[in-house]
């Protein structure tokens, strides 16, 4: 039973507080509150986010390929983070002149509507590629300014390549057809997403002739849910079509392995007991009766266990037992 205090306690407590004199209790360093936005909840599970690092880990690495190719220099994209957040946050974080493609993924699904996303290049990166694609070395030095009508042309070829090598990732999930529909190089201008949206950012680091820097991909969340809610469905039946399958090999593989097993059967044709003496003193041509008729059934057992029953007759000169009943166990 726990302690009850007493009225000169009580007193003494609320002296103490009076006087300012009240314990303070630290937060250990391990027990951080972690903020949560109850006007805008997380809308996807791990699973999901698990089936989306998969797909942008494929994404990565295809796009490694695509930029040591044309840049000709060592070109390495890994994924950083996918995180879940509102658009506003995403797009205030963004300088004023940034190069962002707006790309249509053509989701060939009736009940999935129109998706857009945005694939955002930091321009460390724009004018690294922008330097090396016209003779340089791949080097920037002013990355605080608007884009010349020349460098968008030429970052028009990068991004369209950038929005085509979406399909083979997402291919295996739901049937599309990605494609680049327009360029942005002010990011407040961008009405594709309402501000207050949720929306899924997927950080990918690029690392290009030492230099690392950032591209992101901007999905809005609303119609992720729609994408994943049908290739989830698609794979969840198409997994249990492959347990079917499995299951059949699996029983096919078992019935193949014991079929060559041997079993002992046993036609039994009726039970009598002896006395010992009896037994010792049976000879040869005695008839033992096994109080049974001939025409009645003859249990059949496999093993120790009663199988079947059936009728003694003869098979080609031999004796032999006609199954007609199987024992139910």
């Amino acid at each position: 039973m726990a302690d009850v205090l007493t009225q000169a306690q009580i007193d003494e407590m609320l002296k103490n507080v009076a006087a300012g004199a009240v314990p303070v209790v630290s937060q250990k360093e391990e027990d951080k509150v972690k903020e949560y936005d109850f006007r805008a909840p997380k809308k996807f599970t791990k699973e999901q986010i698990k089936v989306l690092d998969g797909i942008f880990e494929n994404y990565a690495r295809l796009l490694s390929s695509y930029f040591t190719g044309l840049l000709r220099l060592y070109c390495r994209v890994s994924l950083v983070n996918i995180e879940e957040q509102r658009y506003s946050e995403f797009n205030n974080a963004l300088p004023d002149y940034v190069l962002m493609g707006m790309v249509d993924m053509g989701i060939k699904n009736e009940e999935v509507s129109e998706t857009t996303l945005i694939v955002q290049i930091s321009n460390t990166i724009t004018f690294t590629m922008i330097d090396r694609l016209l003779g340089g070395r791949g080097e920037f030095r002013d990355v605080n300014r608007d884009f010349t009508e020349i460098e968008i042309t030429i970052m028009n070829d990068v991004m369209n390549s950038l929005a085509n090598l979406l399909y083979e990732p997402w291919a295996s999930h739901i049937d599309l057809e990605p494609k680049l529909i327009g360029i942005e190089t002010n990011s407040r201008v961008v009405q594709t997403i309402g501000h207050e949206d949720t929306v899924i950012i997927v950080a990918l680091e690029v690392e290009i002739n030492g230099s690392k820097s950032i591209i992101s991909v901007c999905i809005p969340a609303i119609n992720l849910d729609e994408i994943m809610s049908k290739f989830i469905s698609r794979y969840s039946v198409s997994r249990r079509k492959l347990d079917a399958n499995r299951e059949a090999e699996r029983r096919d593989t078992i019935m193949t392995g014991i079929s060559d097993t041997n079993l002992t059967i046993t036609a039994i044709l009726g039970k009598i007991n002896l006395d010992l003496y009896e037994v010792l003193t049976l000879q040869v041509n005695d008839v033992i009766p096994l109080g049974k008729s001939i025409t009645s059934d003859v249990d059949v057992k496999i093993g120790n266990k009663m199988w079947c029953s059936g009728k003694l007759g003869t098979y080609n000169n031999k004796k032999a037992v006609m199954i007609d009943n199987f024992i139910e166990n």
